[in-house]
């Protein structure tokens, strides 16, 4: 398994979900199988209107949205539709559900080998959306909190968090290397269906909907067609969740082995707590090493997993019966030659494009964190390609564009990689071959002085002796970069309780009121597009529930969205071409009689900066501006007009 290791995103589902009134819904999913109930129909809960929106809502800020199934469609084919059209369209598709083909690319990984991709069709791309939305709060309350791959709010950060406090702090000494072989393409359909089953889904037509995707047809490249009888093709929404599924069984048994034993003892260890409050399960480690239980912990990241624990001794045994475990119950196999035991003062073990070992230090053993020799190859590689694209841009692109995409990776592998202690060294080793090349590629056209206009990048590089300057546009360099540990996640964070959002989100200005919100959401403009209903509820946040010209509060009844290029001139409704304003700003900006746009004024009463940009939208629709006299003058008319009222 493989992630982007560059520009990663944070999750903003929990934002999107509290646009349709979804988040209440999933909280109570959450508690509810957090609780162990049984849920016999979800089908019309991922069919209701506030599920199905916010699914299109999700998937158009996907950029795959973009990339057409075997159909030819993307999501501005379903931009288009009216609300109504759009969920009688979604409801029909997932009443019963017929996949159409899905079409397999293969993308270059790093290592020159090709993955797979299956790209479904939109509209089967949306259907999985709506099940997710749906599935993912039920599925969250049952994975077990040492699995950190493709998991809201958790990440690759939190997973080497957790390696390095097993190595330090546990005094884990080996490590066993796990992978799985092709467990996307191995992935057991039935076997899948009993574990969805015993999670709690005992919706029948769902897990026939489910079934029915994964055996979806993929055309292939050479355009022969095939009908897959297992796997889980990697490209759909859907995969990733199901994939947890699958090893979420794995999780919990090796929790049972060790980690877990107490709960399941019938007079488990006394529990005992801190001056903090918190459990101290030392206390309960320490009897359990008393027993002939073999003491090990395990961090899974997808299908990526290690084992740690103390002893070689222990590790064979533990390697020997998780093989014969995956095998047994999963039918999965493990890859002989890349699943290996590690001793971690000798040598090092891979996890997620880290390197990492136990080095003496201060009469104790610390972690030793690098790039690995195959991520730092890799970099390498791909700096290199994007320094030419420097010297000859692809076409229709210019050389400035080129160098933004270069600092943009350079600053995704400091972020990424940044939390390996020792990863200057790599970072500087990279530099090193990297400012050779672009001095043998752009000779005196690389400057060592000139300006840094981006704010951002003069905070982070401004004090760098390393940047340089190709027709004076900032060239960041990749070895100044200052290591930071990895963070753990906060204990209790979880998107679907008040609490767990609590400590996931960042305080930040309440984006209007509430009730306005819902108002927008359930009153949409009749035969308007779906896009357009969706960004008016994106507008009112994007502009803090207020007027795009006066800054005055938005209230229903006086809502306008207004076009900036008129539809009649090619304008869309996508975001960037839409604002809102109120009624007499909106009537202001498209009035054309003097004693119309006096009138308005003297309402409005402009400034300076609103006059201009009430102009700058007068000019896009074809309308002379508003002079600044005229503004004046109503606005002393209306002036004494109060003071009069006020006598």
């Amino acid at each position: 398994m493989e992630i982007n290791l560059i520009n990663q995103k944070p999750n903003h589902k929990a934002t999107k979900a509290r646009y349709y009134d979804m988040q209440e819904l999933q909280d109570d999913l959450y508690a509810r199988s957090k609780a162990g109930e049984i849920f016999g129909d979800l089908w019309s809960l991922i069919v209701s209107p506030n599920n199905l929106k916010l699914t299109y809502r999700t998937i158009k800020s996907n950029k795959g949205s973009h990339t057409p199934g075997t159909d030819g469609k993307t999501i501005e084919d379903i931009a288009r539709l009216s609300d109504e059209d759009y969920l009688n369209l979604m409801i029909s598709k997932l009443s019963w559900l017929q996949p159409k083909k899905v079409r397999r690319v293969e993308i270059p990984k790093p290592n020159g080998k090709k993955r797979p991709l299956g790209i479904p069709c939109i509209e089967d791309r949306l259907a999985q959306q709506a099940i997710l939305q749906i599935l993912e709060p039920i599925m969250e309350a049952k994975f077990s909190p040492y699995s950190y791959g493709f998991r809201p709010n958790k990440s690759a950060e939190h997973a080497i968090n957790e390696c390095y406090r097993l190595m330090q702090r546990s005094h884990c000494t080996y490590a066993i290397d796990f992978d799985i072989k092709s467990f996307f393409d191995e992935v057991n359909h039935r076997k899948l269906m009993r574990q969805l089953w015993t999670l709690g889904i005992r919706d029948t037509k769902l897990l026939q909907i489910i079934k029915q995707m994964l055996k979806a047809p993929i055309v292939l490249p050479s355009g022969q067609i095939e009908y897959p009888t297992k796997g889980t093709p990697q490209g759909g929404i859907l995969s990733p969740l199901l994939a947890n599924v699958v090893l979420n069984e794995l999780d919990w048994w090796l929790s049972s082995q060790w980690k877990d034993f107490h709960r399941q003892l019938n007079k488990p260890p006394k529990p005992q707590y801190n001056k903090n409050g918190n459990r101290n399960l030392g206390s309960e480690y320490t009897a359990m090493r008393k027993t002939k239980l073999k003491e090990f912990y395990f961090v899974r990241y997808a299908d990526d997993f290690k084992i740690f624990c103390k002893t070689r001794k222990e590790a064979v045994l533990l390697k020997h019966a998780i093989t014969q475990w995956l095998s047994h119950r999963l039918k999965l196999q493990i890859s002989p030659e890349k699943t290996k035991i590690v001793n971690l003062k000798k040598n090092y073990s891979e996890f997620l494009g880290f390197k990492l070992k136990l080095q003496p230090k201060s009469h104790k053993w610390v972690v030793n964190a690098r790039m690995s020799d195959k991520t730092k190859a890799n970099t390498r590689k791909q700096l290199s390609k994007q320094l030419k694209n420097i010297q000859k841009p692809k076409s229709g692109k210019v050389q400035a564009l080129e160098i933004d995409l270069y600092n943009s990776m350079v600053m995704g592998i400091q972020n990424y990689y940044g939390i390996a202690n020792n990863v200057t060294k790599d970072l500087a080793e990279i530099q090193r071959t990297t400012s050779i090349k672009f001095k043998n590629r752009f000779g005196k056209a690389l400057k060592k002085e000139g300006q840094i206009d981006n704010i951002k990048l003069k905070e982070r590089y401004g004090k760098s002796k390393q940047v340089r300057w190709i027709n004076g546009k900032p060239v960041i360099p990749i070895g100044f970069y200052k290591s930071r540990n990895p963070m753990a996640q906060k204990a209790g964070a979880c998107q679907y309780t008040p609490e767990g959002r609590g400590l996931l989100q960042k305080k930040i200005p309440k984006s209007g009121s509430d009730e306005v919100m819902h108002y927008l959401m359930t009153h949409p403009v009749r035969n308007a597009s779906l896009e357009y209903n969706d960004n008016r509820i994106s507008l009112y946040a994007g502009q803090h529930g207020k007027c795009g010209l006066t800054g005055q509060e938005l209230v229903p009844g006086d809502i306008h969205c207004h076009h900036k290029l008129p539809r009649k001139l090619g304008g869309k409704d996508n975001y960037q071409n839409l604002i809102l304003l109120t009624t007499p700003a909106h009537k202001l900006v498209h009035a054309t009689n003097p004693d119309t746009i006096s009138y308005l004024s003297s309402q409005l009463r402009l400034d300076g900066k609103q006059l201009k940009k009430l102009n700058k939208l007068r000019k896009t629709t074809k309308l002379e501006p508003i002079q600044l006299a005229t503004v004046n003058e109503t606005n002393q008319v209306g002036l004494i007009k109060d003071m009069n009222q006020l006598k």
